[in-house]
């Protein structure tokens, strides 16, 4: 079975194997690839039965910091998942993520200004990357003057790191980067034992739950990921957001009319163009989805991007409402795993682009440029470049 490298293809694809064969086994590559909203839906609810650990499908060397092995848990399953993550929400709450709003604010204008008086840009390069780096360096603790480090990092981890299964070759590429990190990181955390402050970092050292406190390891596992995906997923989710309005003109009038509507559209962004593309999960039993068995040690690929176009939960799926409502779309995930940055992506996204859209009377994709998109094998689902043309109020 060929994936789809395309986004069109990749559709069109989805489309098919809902309708003829929702839960498909690749004999030649081994994997159960899983396509309706019910079935990613309840492979992403069910940890007993569908592993997060798929540390044993990685290739040697893997990732030979901590950012695989401690802190880090995305791989992890109940008990160990609950403990770190209530440590985790004891210092990432929605107080303190209502309370940035004023800085992303600011520092959206900010990167505005500096791109103020030109006709065309690259949004990506502009805003989309630098503000929410910026915005979780300082939610963490570290000095925002280190974003450009930061963000050097990330182009490196997300180009060889998020494959559904990154390579041998890229895991042995991204390494070095990683162990920078984690040797940054270990020393902030130090810094943080020795001098508390008010950031994450030193709310992940006090924090306490079940009689268990996170050592240094656990947190720069932790650091590491919210790092990257604090920024990740907001970066891919303002582009993504950017390319509906240019596709459905009519939409983005209504919401300069009305921009209270962002929120709802900001889910219709996630439903129509979710962040991320697909989910990889271990079957630990035999089981049952979608009639088909599934035998234990498997690897399951749920496909998200998929599940969010079902004709059977959504009206017309094809098309971007942004009045949709309910939308139980799976872009954040679904059940543990429901992204713990989610509020702070969307309070960014919610900010930014009602920002861009008031500076901006007209916002349009440039023709002339290529759209530079993550390659094929990766998870990710966004430009890496979006130049723009844009028409200032």
């Amino acid at each position: 079975m060929t994936v789809p490298a395309t986004g069109d293809d990749q559709l069109t694809w989805f489309e098919t194997m809902r309708r003829t064969e929702p839960v498909s086994h690749d004999e030649a590559e081994d994997v159960w690839h899983v396509f309706g909203h019910a079935d990613v839906a309840r492979v992403l609810t069910d940890p007993a039965t569908f592993s997060s650990d798929i540390r044993e499908l990685l290739p040697p060397p893997e990732y030979a910091t901590s950012f695989n092995n401690k802190g880090n848990f995305l791989l992890m399953d109940p008990p160990e998942h609950r403990q770190l993550r209530g440590l985790v929400n004891q210092a990432f709450t929605p107080r303190l993520v209502a309370s940035l709003a004023p800085r992303i604010t600011k520092v959206t204008g900010d990167l505005l200004d500096q791109v103020a008086g030109r006709d065309t840009f690259d949004i990506v390069e502009a805003v989309a990357i630098p503000m929410p780096v910026i915005v979780i360096a300082e939610l963490l603790g570290l000095p925002s003057a280190d974003h450009r480090l930061f963000r050097s990092w990330g182009e490196i981890i997300v180009e060889y790191g998020f494959e559904s299964l990154p390579s041998e070759e890229n895991i042995a590429k991204m390494n070095p980067t990683l162990r920078d990190m984690e040797t940054y990181l270990l020393e902030r955390v130090r810094r943080s034992r020795a001098h508390p402050a008010d950031d994450i970092i030193s709310g992940l050292i006090a924090a306490e739950t079940e009689g268990r406190r996170l050592d240094d390891e656990d947190i720069v596992g932790f650091a590491t990921l919210l790092l990257l995906g604090g920024h990740v997923t907001t970066t891919s989710l303002l582009g993504n957001a950017i390319q509906c309005f240019d596709e459905f003109r009519e939409a983005t009038g209504e919401l300069r009319a009305e921009p209270g509507l962002m929120p709802i559209a900001v889910e219709e962004v996630l439903r129509y163009r979710p962040p991320f593309t697909l989910s990889e999960r271990i079957s630990t039993r035999v089981s049952e989805v979608g009639g088909r068995e599934i035998p234990a040690g498997a690897r399951v690929t749920t496909w998200i991007r998929s599940a969010n176009r079902d004709e059977g939960v959504f009206e017309a799926p094809s098309g971007f409402d942004i009045r949709r409502h309910p939308n139980p779309h799976l872009g954040f995930g679904r059940g543990i795993h429901f992204c713990v940055g989610a509020p702070l992506a969307r309070l960014e996204a919610d900010i930014a682009l009602r920002e861009i859209l008031r500076r901006y009377r007209e916002i349009a994709v440039n023709r002339d440029k290529p759209l530079e998109y993550f390659s094929a094998a990766s998870s990710i689902s966004a430009a890496k470049r979006l130049d723009v043309d844009v028409v200032a109020s």
